[in-house]
């Protein structure tokens, strides 16, 4: 009766890891491709517009962390109004301010757009200013009566009340409306207007009117930014670095698992099946937390790769010193996994420490190598020591296998059961 029930516990075990490993391997021929095609794509893999800005101080205006921060949320305001697909808009340093805008080929327009400061005031023909950009609600592109383009102006309840005044006391006179000191209009007023609205004519497009209607939407910058740096990466290159990181991705991963299964045998086949689920973990994290994915990311999974199996050498060469020792395959496991747990985390908590330095010290580029490498090597901890500690178990609790040849032991090593 006790033997058919070990013989029955061993097969329930055997049929576990079986199966685990079956539905480990079908998980991952059937969402790693996926996963990979909708993680978010940085510039240096699908192409576009690079751009570094930095804000500087005038008389009027002192950069001031608070302003920063309404020149990154204006920028996002415009970036979004141009239709582009995830751009990427952030801080670097205490001046600097990143965009990348992946599919944008037009840089100069792009410059245009996003980094005018778009102060927008309505003078009398004496220079004093009357009206501002603050007093608007709304601007929107339109085709005029004359089929002419212009960009019509809906002021806010006090702004209209500003505006009505201010045409009431100029009829006959000009007005001139100025967007960051350079006159656009200078109309005559005829009559008082009122209903707080009006319009801007001069564009000579409707797309020049739709740029204009952009900035007096998304309102005017705090400070001043000028340009420190534009690049522009073709979707060929992209490509080609793309194609250059999936071969790389595939070289390192194959020979990780070739060089497990030809040391540590059927341990480095339990290893090799955890660096799948290390893969699909660190994959859907960076997909579900909408990361953006670029060489250096992939610079740090790639070597975090090496790093993820680098716990399980660790282990298993604590289970071949158990094994030599003259322990079981059970307890060998078990004392394996419990010498080499401390080695483990001190060496990647080292690490993952380094990468919340980098992380939050470095710039753009680096930030996305710290990421990338510190996230890696914390799931590649939780795998070595969960999968392939709880496969091994199954296939031990099989008694499948006694020679512990088998497990990367050596030739001369046996099984004392």
């Amino acid at each position: 009766m006790e033997k058919k029930r070990a013989s029955s516990l061993r097969k329930g075990a055997l049929f576990k890891f079986f199966l685990v490993i079956a539905a480990i391997i079908g998980v991952f021929a059937g969402t790693v491709g996926w996963l990979a095609g909708n993680i978010r794509q940085g510039l240096d893999l699908q192409g576009g517009t690079h751009i570094v800005m930095q804000a500087e101080d005038t008389e009027q205006n002192k950069v001031t962390p608070e302003a920063i921060t309404q020149v990154i949320n204006i920028m996002q305001k415009r970036v979004n109004e141009m239709g582009l697909t995830e751009p990427i808009i952030q801080r670097e340093g205490a001046r600097r301010i990143i965009i990348e805008l992946p599919g944008e080929k037009d840089p100069k327009k792009a410059i245009e757009t996003i980094g005018k400061t778009a102060v927008l005031e309505f003078k009398d023909e004496e220079g004093n200013v009357r009206l501002t950009g603050e007093d608007l609600k709304d601007a929107r592109e339109q085709m005029g009566q004359n089929k002419q383009p212009v960009v019509a102006l809906q002021f806010s309840s006090e702004g209209g009340d500003k505006f009505a005044r201010l045409t009431a006391a100029n009829v006959g006179r000009h007005i001139g409306i100025y967007l960051d000191g350079e006159l656009l209009t200078n109309p005559v007023v005829n009559e008082a207007i009122t209903g707080g609205s009006a319009v801007i004519t001069g564009q000579r497009t409707l797309e020049e009117a739709k740029d204009l209607a952009i900035l007096l939407r998304s309102g005017a910058l705090p400070v001043k930014v000028s340009v420190l740096e534009v690049r522009t990466v073709g979707p060929s290159l992209g490509q080609d670095s793309k194609d250059k990181s999936v071969v790389a991705f595939t070289i390192g991963l194959s020979l990780v698992v070739l060089f497990m299964l030809l040391v540590y045998r059927i341990s480095g086949f339990v290893a090799d099946t955890a660096l799948l689920v290390y893969v699909l973990i660190l994959l859907g994290i960076l997909y579900v937390l909408n990361a953006t994915l670029t060489l250096p990311s992939i610079a740090g999974i790639i070597l975090s790769i090496g790093m993820a199996v680098d716990a399980n050498v660790l282990i298993f060469e604590r289970f071949k010193e158990e094994i030599a020792a003259g322990k079981i395959l059970r307890l060998a496991v078990q004392s394996g996994f419990k010498r080499a747990f401390v080695t483990i985390f001190d060496a990647n908590m080292t690490v993952i420490i380094t990468s919340c330095i980098l992380f939050f010290l470095g710039s753009a580029t680096v930030k996305g190598f710290a990421f990338s490498l510190g996230l890696g090597v914390a799931v590649s901890m939780f795998t070595a020591i969960t999968v392939s500690r709880t496969l091994l178990m199954f296939l031990i609790d099989a008694n499948w296998i006694h020679n512990p040849w088998w497990f990367g032991g050596k030739k001369g090593d046996v099984d004392h059961v």
